[in-house]
């Protein structure tokens, strides 16, 4: 929640305000884990102990907070994903894959919530978010790729396709995502020119 200062510029919102938003999403994210899409605001505001009027100060309809819990996902998958660029490990795209299908499998209930809002299976993440991690993902790729862990021609497109199917994986239960992770990335690195 943004507020402007008297100049007419974006001021950053009060400690307080920043807290109580936190907490709102805290509290948001534990609920929809436990209890999926069926959590309502009211549920929210007793989980974060603030009133209603605070919850419609920062999220005035149950889908802004579901969509803020979901770009409040992403905010964390993008942050471990700039983090594990930055240890510069040979086997980024498979740590992050892994990372993904940990928050994924933890996070159903939010996937569940995010697909009934938007009407569509998946819970990419949207605008900003995106393109930052997108560029995140592109930087593990080059590191797998000089590293000698993955074929030159892998993309983002491949990751985020291997990300779908981890996600349709873990929201149906079809079978152990971990081992799909496993076979996939086999496919990504890189073979032995045929002699």
């Amino acid at each position: 929640m943004s507020t402007r200062s008297a100049e007419g510029g974006e001021r950053r919102p009060r400690a307080d305000a920043a807290r109580n938003r936190a907490r709102l999403l805290a509290a948001a994210r534990e609920l929809f884990g436990e209890r999926g899409e069926e959590v309502q605001l009211p549920d929210v505001a007793r989980a974060a102990g603030v009133g209603m009027g605070t919850v419609y100060r920062h999220f005035p309809t149950r889908e802004a907070l579901v969509e803020a819990a979901a770009e409040d996902r992403f905010a964390g998958i993008l942050a471990f994903a700039r983090a594990l660029a930055g240890e510069g490990g040979d086997d980024p795209v498979l740590g992050y894959l892994h990372h993904v299908g940990e928050v994924l499998e933890s996070d159903r209930g939010l996937s569940a919530a995010i697909e009934a809002l938007r009407g569509t299976p998946g819970s990419a993440p949207l605008g900003r978010t995106r393109a930052e991690l997108e560029e995140a993902v592109s930087v593990l790729i080059e590191q797998a790729r000089r590293a000698g862990t993955v074929r030159p021609d892998v993309t983002v497109g491949d990751v985020h396709l291997l990300v779908g199917a981890i996600s349709a994986t873990v929201r149906t239960g079809s079978g152990p995502w971990r081992r799909l992770v496993d076979l996939t990335v086999d496919g990504l690195r890189p073979r032995p020119p045929a002699g």
